[in-house]
């Protein structure tokens, strides 16, 4: 890709983007951080993505890609590799989709993230000692024809789905709501 070309991402895309969030993820409060201001020389505010249904900020990119499945992606299922907060962002809004949804997790993510990802109807595989490893077993399953949503893997070119989400957020916190 072309460093120099302009992103293929609109001020369209962008307002498509953040009206399909409405009512999908909570709309989280933004909080003037005195302290963090005052360590940092600079006005900080805090968005408390930890009130998500998932508890991250995860939950806006993997709700974006998985509403953009075509009718077949769907019925086929999705398949994602990840350790935690992906896992479990992929998995509530699978189950919300009515989308299967396979994750592949190293062998060693702690019990709290199985079974926080399993609560959300997910089909959890632990494959592997490490990312890597688990991405390999991800990599296999998605071959068989199931959409890969493991994060990080899309090809930039080609999906600026969940790429587009982060700009939703800051429509959010631009005083006007939107660009300007």
């Amino acid at each position: 890709m072309d460093r120099a070309a302009p992103l293929p991402i609109t001020l369209e895309d962008v307002e498509t983007v953040a009206a399909r969030l409405q009512g999908e993820v909570l709309r989280t409060p933004t909080v003037y951080s005195p302290q963090l201001s005052a360590l940092t020389g600079a006005n900080v505010w805090v968005k408390f993505e930890n009130m998500q249904a998932t508890g991250s900020f995860k939950e806006r990119g993997a709700f974006t890609r998985m509403a953009a499945l075509t009718p077949a992606e769907r019925k086929a299922g999705v398949v994602a590799m990840s350790a935690g907060n992906h896992a479990q962002a992929v998995a509530y809004h699978a189950k919300k989709l009515g989308v299967a949804a396979t994750i592949v997790m190293p062998e060693r993510t702690p019990f709290v993230k199985v079974a926080a990802t399993e609560a959300h109807g997910a089909t959890v595989v632990l494959s592997g000692a490490t990312l890597a490893e688990a991405g390999e077993a991800c990599a296999a399953l998605a071959a068989e024809g199931v959409f890969d949503g493991t994060p990080y893997s899309y090809q930039v070119a080609e999906d600026w789905h969940e790429i587009r989400s982060p700009f939703g957020v800051w429509m959010r916190l631009h005083p006007t709501g939107s660009l300007p």
